[in-house]
């Protein structure tokens, strides 16, 4: 039976958490995925997945799970502008505000009782109790995005979607043809003031 890892604690020198989230691969029964510490709201994360799908991956999802979902032992920290390699620089610029960092991990993680960190898997079973926000699944026809403490169904939003579009509002995403019906309609939460919204800009 799949249990959600234990309570571990990044140890960070006056940095606050940020939206939770993961990415994962389709499976038979549902979904298996990885954690990733910061930047997790669909208005960041929608625009650097899609830009990575239509760049740097080519357009394989197999490959751009391979990398996302098993390219890191414990989980990931920040998803950086690694991800958009290959992509046109007005497109870069679009999206980083002209900013580059990399893409970290959670190696360095420090539990409370001081013992090895454990993979932060996801899975449909254990979302729920994993404190998520939001979850992403790079399926063939586009990215379903769920609200992770639901662990429901959610939208596909489409793999030729322009990144630079804005993805605060759900009712307004692209969507694939095929997509299965909400079980939890996702909502976004206001971070910042109403306007186009940034990674780089999340970041700060």
């Amino acid at each position: 039976m799949d249990r959600p890892p234990p309570a571990q604690t990044p140890f960070y020198s006056g940095d606050t958490l940020s939206t939770r989230s993961f990415v994962a691969r389709p499976t038979e029964t549902g979904y298996d995925g990885i954690y990733i510490q910061f930047d997790g709201s669909p208005s960041v994360k929608l625009p650097f997945l899609l830009t990575a799908y239509q760049y740097r991956f080519q357009r394989d999802e197999k490959a751009m799970a391979r990398h996302l979902v098993d390219g890191t032992d414990i989980g990931w920290e920040e998803l950086g502008t690694d991800l958009l390699d290959g992509a046109p620089s007005d497109l870069v610029t679009a999206l980083t505000d002209g900013e580059q960092w990399p893409s970290t991990t959670l190696d360095h993680l420090i539990t409370p009782d001081g013992s090895p960190p454990v993979r932060m898997s996801v899975t449909e079973r254990t979302a729920p109790d994993q404190d998520l926000d939001w979850g992403y699944i790079l399926r063939p026809t586009g990215i379903e995005v769920i609200t992770a403490r639901s662990a429901g169904a959610g939208p596909i939003v489409s793999w030729d979607a322009d990144p630079r579009r804005d993805f605060t509002n759900p009712a307004t995403w692209p969507l694939a043809p095929e997509r299965h019906a909400l079980t939890s309609p996702p909502t976004v939460r206001p971070s910042a003031p109403a306007g186009r919204h940034s990674p780089a800009a999340a970041r700060r």
